[in-house]
């Protein structure tokens, strides 16, 4: 069973800069509020190394692997981070039309501790991905 926490924020930008932000990994200190130092390739099978520093949580260093990507529509990374227990944190856009589109960014726990963890945490856990949403949104109009 897997457990999801999103947030989803409008976006008056393209799906392609938005991408281009998504996809400039060195700059996501620029604007992200939770992921940072992040280093790695956007390819299949391809690695992404970060620390991941949610308010309310101790800060963790992550080494994801890229579980699916596509320009300007999306990008997914795995975790197992431990005994029955994974995560996938993801970014998603959705075009509405040119220049509008809805982004989408969120975990998904599976596996029995991920039941418990996702319980646990699930409003901290939210208010990350509003933070993430809104830096997004912002970082992405400013063009």
């Amino acid at each position: 069973m897997n457990f999801k926490v999103e947030k989803r924020v409008g976006v008056k930008a393209t799906s392609e800069r938005i991408w281009e932000v998504i996809s400039d990994l060195q700059g996501w200190d620029d604007w992200n509020p939770i992921e940072t130092g992040v280093s790695g390739t956007i390819a299949f099978g391809g690695t992404l190394a970060l620390t991941e520093a949610v308010p309310g949580l101790p800060d963790r260093q992550v080494v994801g692997r890229i579980g699916d990507w596509q320009p300007s529509g999306q990008l997914l990374w795995t975790e197992k981070r431990g005994w029955l227990f994974q995560s996938t944190r993801y970014y998603r856009i959705d075009q509405l039309e040119p220049g509008s589109c809805i982004v989408a960014n969120g975990f998904i726990f599976s596996g029995f501790r991920g039941e418990g963890f996702h319980d646990k945490h699930r409003q901290i856990l939210r208010a990350g991905c509003e933070s993430v949403g809104e830096a997004l949104r912002l970082r992405a109009e400013a063009g």
